[in-house]
């Protein structure tokens, strides 16, 4: 296999580190510190990158994007997390749901939706899944049972859809302009026969966001509560078939997925791995450099080793879905991977940092809270057990 990268390839990903370092970098830790987790979001950071192409990396060029391929995007998102983790989920939340408008979608839906989002430097995507009793379920439901998973209910009117309940924790939550959002059109059959996506603009009848969640790490990343109050939903608006929602991207083979987790994990591993590295070159204790100490080397040593593994493993990933070839639970094997790689490399930096990691370097904290995350990140302890299901263990 050649994991070489092309001019294009190698292009992007010397944009997304020069506009990291230059842009995002500079903003990363004043963000992380403001107290009310609605202040944190910054808009201009977002219309800079969208001007360079960050948040339409992934639209097909016949409607004005970049199309970039997997490899692409994992190179992006590595280089942009390397400023900020969370500023740059910001931006790779919309690619896949922008994707899915010109995969799958009506070419009326493409018109409203697709054409608003390419034009407007602020136009970012969620997606309402989670629910306050409806977590897992929605990752692995328990077969034909109509209790598990999503209950926010949608009701056909004419040619409306009336909605009523509440979604947490969405992602973009008190910022997007355009949300996908699973509801029960059938309460009589499990979530897999029984749900429908729909497309929910910010300005929707009915339809309001709540509360923004105070989160230790990705504070910059926003996550509402979205509320449905007798939300009025025009039938135009389900993406797919009625009662299908969870097979309305079944067709789509665009979706960077779990992949886009665990190559924002690989540029928070590279950040740890490099402020290591430094910090031991350039400080002492017992009279030598820490670098000279054979504890901080060992400790150097796994970080480097964990996070080249890690970087092997997307780079694999990303290839093998680029190819086309089957997925043999690569996907959610990386993301896995990835969940233990960041938590473990995070750690070591604080641990070569000793007490100043602790109390004084706020970018050494800042890093471990943010690896905290991928511990509840698209249903990790679930994703593990659908792996070994799928493996025939």
């Amino acid at each position: 296999m050649d994991f070489s990268l092309n001019e294009e390839q190698r292009g992007w990903q010397m944009e997304a580190r020069k506009f990291a370092e230059e842009e995002i970098r500079p903003i990363s830790l004043k963000r992380d510190q403001i107290a009310d987790p609605r202040e944190t979001f910054d808009w201009e950071i977002i219309r800079k990158g969208s001007k360079l192409g960050f948040r339409t990396l992934a639209v097909p060029r016949e409607w004005g994007g970049h199309e970039a391929d997997f490899v692409t995007q994992a190179l992006v998102m590595t280089e942009l997390a390397k400023g900020d983790s969370s500023i740059s989920k910001t931006f790779s939340q919309c690619w896949k749901w922008s994707h899915l408008i010109a995969a799958s979608c009506t070419e009326d839906q493409k018109e409203r939706f697709l054409k608003p989002f390419l034009a407007d430097d602020t136009f970012v995507l969620g997606k309402g899944g989670s629910e306050a009793n409806a977590g897992s379920d929605n990752r692995m439901p328990p077969e034909d049972d109509p209790k598990a998973g999503w209950k926010l209910q949608a009701e056909r009117k004419g040619d409306e859809w009336i909605l009523n309940g509440t979604k947490l924790y969405i992602a973009n939550g008190s910022v997007a302009k355009l949300f996908f959002v699973d509801a029960r059109t059938d309460p009589n059959v499990g979530i897999r026969e029984g749900s429908t996506m729909f497309m929910i603009p910010k300005d929707t009848p009915g339809f309001r966001v709540g509360k923004v969640f105070n989160k230790r790490g990705w504070r910059f990343y926003q996550n509402g509560e979205l509320i449905f109050e007798n939300a009025r939903v025009p039938h135009a608006n389900v993406v797919g078939a009625v009662n299908g929602g969870v097979k309305a991207r079944a067709t789509d083979k665009s979706e960077f997925g779990d992949l886009e987790l665990a190559a924002n994990a690989l540029g928070i591993c590279d950040d740890a791995a490099g402020l290591g590295m430094n910090f031991a070159r350039t400080r002492k204790r017992a009279g030598k450099l820490l670098i000279d100490h054979q504890l901080v080397q060992l400790k150097l040593n796994e970080m480097y080793a964990l996070t080249e593994a890690l970087r092997s493993f997307v780079m694999r990933v990303a290839w093998e879905r680029d190819q086309k070839l089957p997925d043999t639970g690569n996907n959610v094997l990386v993301m896995n991977y990835s969940t233990d790689v960041v938590q473990r490399v995070t750690r070591l930096n604080m641990e070569i940092h000793g007490a100043e990691g602790c109390m004084m370097n706020a970018r050494v904290d800042k890093l471990v809270r943010d690896a905290m995350i991928w511990t509840h990140l698209a249903g990790d302890t679930v994703q593990r057990v659908k792996v070994v299901k799928r493996l025939g263990v």
